[in-house]
């Protein structure tokens, strides 16, 4: 049996579930143990606690049998939160959820299948190469890469790779997005020409004096391939709870809102646009920028993208959080509603809206008929990457596709820096005739971090 149908182990299940022996699958049918996906939660904070872990364990397929985080803390909240869960679920214990301070060893396990990488934007792509060079199946939170090149050495390594790879752009796991999509495809708004998105900016913060390193972080790891900074706790996670931490508003760590959840909203314009695989000849950008304190990510914003196909796409804080697709004969519009992620998420509740809008009420009503374009349709996100682990087939969300969608988060960040119009060749991943621009598609790697320090072997 291929590995990518099931990689299987009974020892750890012997561990975890307290069995005495070594038991044939036949006698506990579906939820045997060799039936199960065993997986690594890589990054215990926010975002796996609320989302990642929830999302994959309702799954009856899935079973979380180890933990990795840099903060000790976080780490052994992230072991009780799954066995908490496990325990209630299945009515006995469930207390053998393995801890590892460093994620390089659990990818050392052979016993576990796939990991979950929920770590800061800046710890994306490394830990994500060296998940497919171990073998693991691979889900990854947005955005893909912290830069063009990193993205790309990802992208080229996955598939050359036999693993499931799922980029976490669950917006085309909800219903509404491959609704609009396949309208918009299918010409129920006429000619395409423009899309606009709405996309907030973050606020300013306070200044942040150098502060202790708590004795439960590996700071020096934490900052990765990132130049070597003061530690504060603003910059980093909240030290107690799971409030939106800091260093999403720190250029050091990622590029604010244009990927934090700009990556969900152009690729779903993608989606629309038919554009999944290229991204836009021309660029351009204007921003505010904080100039005091620690926090310096943009705030407001306008980015307007010219495609080969003739449309124009438009993003700013003054548009509804969403994607509007605007054609010959009318519009639509599609969000996730009054979503947040998380409380302290800048999106003002005013500027939420329908899940799911158009000029005409009769556009929504309009079936897609068997002859027409039909796009992919997933119920859940992490479930279809559990299921294309069994399977074997591609995801919906690839890493190709997730790659090109934080290109265009990447270059549109870039153009807020470069004055003017700024060409991009999507066939080349660079800008044309703009040194100052290309000299911005990659950072320098602090060693012995970063994915051109990566091992590549096999």
């Amino acid at each position: 049996m291929k590995r990518r149908e099931f990689v299987r182990n009974t020892a750890i299940a012997t561990s975890v579930l307290g069995f005495p022996t070594i038991v044939p699958s036949s006698v506990f049918g579906k939820d045997a143990p060799s039936n199960k996906i065993n997986i690594g939660q890589i990054g215990c904070g926010r975002i796996a606690r609320g989302h990642d872990m929830p999302g994959t364990w309702q799954h009856d397929v899935a079973r979380f049998v180890a933990v990795s985080d840099l903060d000790s803390k976080r780490m052994k909240e992230g072991k009780e939160h799954v066995e908490k869960y496990y325990t209630e679920k299945m009515g006995k214990p469930y207390v053998d959820v393995k801890q590892y301070g460093d994620y390089k060893e659990m990818l050392l396990n052979k016993d576990i299948d796939a990991v979950i990488i929920s770590t800061p934007d800046h710890w994306h792509s490394q830990p994500a190469m060296e998940a497919v060079l171990a073998k693991k199946h691979v889900y990854l939170q947005k955005p893909t890469s912290l830069t063009i090149k990193e993205g790309r050495q990802l992208a080229d390594l996955v598939k050359k790779s036999d693993v499931t790879f799922q980029m976490g752009t669950q917006q085309r796991s909800m219903k509404q997005f491959k609704v609009a999509a396949e309208l918009v495809r299918n010409g129920r708004i006429g000619k395409l020409h423009t899309v606009r998105i709405g996309l907030p900016g973050d606020p300013s913060g306070p200044e942040a004096p150098a502060m202790p390193v708590p004795k439960q972080l590996n700071y020096d790891m934490w900052l990765g391939s990132t130049p070597e900074v003061p530690y504060t706790e603003i910059g980093v996670h909240p030290v107690d709870g799971y409030g939106r931490p800091g260093w999403l508003r720190c250029e050091q760590f990622g590029a604010g809102m244009i990927t934090g959840w700009g990556q969900h909203h152009y690729d779903s314009a993608a989606w629309g646009m038919d554009t999944e695989l290229t991204g836009p000849r021309y660029i351009e950008a204007v921003a505010e920028f904080p100039r005091s304190g620690l926090w310096n990510v943009h705030g407001d914003f306008m980015v307007k993208q010219e495609y080969d196909n003739g449309i124009n796409v438009y993003t700013s804080g003054g548009y509804p959080n969403g994607v509007r697709y605007e054609g010959s004969d009318g519009w639509i519009w599609v969000s996730r509603g009054d979503y947040v992620a998380s409380a302290s998420d800048p999106v003002a509740a005013e500027n939420s809206a329908k899940a799911l809008d158009a000029s005409d009420p009769q556009i929504l009503k309009s079936e897609i008929g068997d002859d027409e374009i039909h796009l992919y349709e997933s119920e859940e996100h992490h479930g279809n990457w559990l299921e294309c682990i069994q399977s074997g087939k591609q995801p919906i969300s690839p890493i190709e596709i997730g790659h090109r969608a934080c290109s265009v988060c990447l270059v549109s960040h870039i153009a807020m820096k470069i004055p003017g119009r700024l060409e991009w060749s999507p066939e080349k991943e660079m800008f044309v005739n703009n040194d100052e621009a290309n000299k911005l598609l990659s950072r320098p790697q602090r060693a012995p971090y970063g994915t051109g320090n990566v091992k590549m072997k096999g």
